[in-house]
C-alpha cells in the first residue's frame, strides 16, 4: 500500500518508489487495522503538524494592495518514541511475532531495520485454521531530512482594507503520475492588531492574529504490477485526506535589515487514510493436527478506513533577513512534533 509516499511524493514534487508489503498486512484479518494504524499513524500526524506551519514571517501585515510570494519547506520532526512501537501479541486476536510474545516494530518513519515477521493464524470453526505469513514493511525516515516529516511551502499573500492580509496555499494536480490524483489549498488571514494599541502603530514592533486553514487530498490507484501471491488487488485505490486549522498571535521586530519574530497559539487537524477496492487474500488450511490440507481464498471490500488526531499548543520563534524586496527567513516552532521552516519571499509593502 503506497499512499504515504505517494503524498510525501506530491508534497516533495519527487518520485518516491513504493513498498507492496504494506497490503499485506490485510492478511492479520481482524487486526489488520490496529496493526496499519500503529505503523502509519506518525506520518499520519507529521503531515498535519508540517503542512500547518510556515504561514507567516512576521507580525507586520500589508499595506493595501501590498503583496508577497513566498518559497519554502516546512520539517516536522518526529520523536523517538514514535519512530517504533511495541507489539504485544495479547493486544491482537490472531497475529504472533516469529522472534516471541512482544517487539519493537518500525514505524513508517522510523529506521529500515532487519525484517519483521508475523504468523497468521485463524480459526475457521470446523476444526481447521486459516494461516498466513507476512512481513513488516521496514520504516522510511532515513529518506527524509533529518527523519522528518517534509511539506513544501507556496504561498501568496494580498493586503486588503483594515490592515488584514489573505493568504493563498494552492497546488493543483502535479501530473506526477497518471495514477496519482491531488489537490492543496490553504486560506489565512492575519489582522493587524498593533493599530488598536496607541503609540505601538509606530514603533518597531508589530501585534497581529492569525487564522489559516489548510485542506490536501491524494488518491492512488493500486494495481497488481507487483502483486503477492497472497493478496491480490481489484479497482484498488488508497485515498488520503488532511484538514488543519491554526490560531496565532504574532509579535515581530523590525530592525531593518534583521527582524525577529515569534507566536504562541494552538494547532489542530486531522489525517485520514482510506483503503478502497476488492482484495483477495489466499491462505494455506490446517486441519486440526497442523497437517496443510489446501488452501482458502476470501475477498474482502475497503478493509481500511481511519484517522489520525492532533492537538497541540505550539510557541514559535524566528529570524528574516531583509534584502530589500527580497526576504530569506528561518523559524523553529515547539510543539508536539516541532517543526522547522525556512525559505525565500519577495515581498512588496
Amino acid at each position: 500500500m503506497k499512499i504515504i509516499k505517494v503524498a510525501f511524493c506530491v508534497l516533495l514534487f519527487q518520485n518516491i518508489s513504493f513498498s507492496q508489503e504494506l497490503e499485506s498486512i490485510l492478511l492479520a484479518a481482524d487486526d489488520a487495522e490496529s496493526l496499519t494504524q500503529a505503523y502509519i499513524n506518525p506520518a499520519l500526524k507529521g503531515i498535519v503538524y508540517s503542512m500547518n506551519d510556515g504561514w507567516y514571517t512576521t507580525g507586520k501585515t500589508h499595506e493595501l494592495f501590498g503583496f508577497d510570494i513566498t518559497i519554502g519547506a516546512n520539517l516536522a520532526l518526529v520523536p523517538d518514541d514514535d519512530k517504533e512501537f511495541l507489539f504485544r501479541s495479547s493486544d491482537y486476536n490472531f497475529v504472533t511475532s516469529q522472534v516471541g510474545s512482544q517487539q519493537n516494530v518500525s514505524t513508517v518513519l522510523g529506521d529500515d531495520t532487519n525484517s519483521t515477521f508475523f504468523d497468521v493464524r485463524i480459526p475457521v470453526g470446523d476444526g481447521t485454521v486459516k494461516v498466513a505469513e507476512f512481513e513488516m514493511p521496514g520504516g522510511i525516515g532515513e529518506d527524509f531530512p533529518l527523519k522528518g516529516v517534509p511539506a513544501p511551502i507556496v504561498q501568496v499573500g494580498f493586503g486588503l482594507p483594515k490592515s488584514t492580509d489573505f493568504k493563498l496555499r494552492f497546488v493543483p494536480n502535479l501530473g506526477i503520475d497518471d495514477k496519482v490524483k491531488n489537490f492543496v489549498i490553504g486560506l489565512g488571514l492575519q489582522h493587524n492588531i498593533s493599530q488598536y494599541i496607541p503609540t505601538m502603530d509606530e514603533s518597531p514592533f508589530s501585534l497581529s492574529a492569525l487564522v489559516a486553514y489548510g485542506h490536501t487530498k491524494v488518491t492512488y490507484a493500486i494495481d497488481d504490477e507487483e502483486a503477492l501471491d497472497d493478496v491480490t488487488v481489484e479497482n484498488g485505490e488508497a485515498e488520503f485526506k488532511l484538514n488543519s486549522l491554526s490560531i496565532q498571535a504574532i509579535g515581530s521586530v523590525d530592525l531593518k535589515i534583521v527582524d525577529f519574530f515569534g507566536s504562541i497559539g494552538f494547532g489542530r487537524g486531522g489525517s485520514k487514510l482510506a483503503l478502497n477496492g476488492d482484495y483477495t487474500l489466499t491462505y494455506q488450511l490446517e486441519d486440526s493436527e497442523g497437517n496443510n490440507i489446501g488452501t482458502v481464498q476470501e475477498t474482502i471490500s475497503n478493509p481500511l478506513n481511519f484517522k489520525a488526531d492532533v492537538n497541540s499548543v505550539r510557541l514559535g520563534l524566528g529570524t528574516r533577513i531583509n534584502l530589500s524586496v527580497f526576504k530569506i527567513f528561518a523559524s523553529y516552532t515547539l510543539q508536539e512534533y516541532s517543526n522547522i521552516s525556512a525559505g525565500i519571499a519577495v515581498s512588496v509593502r
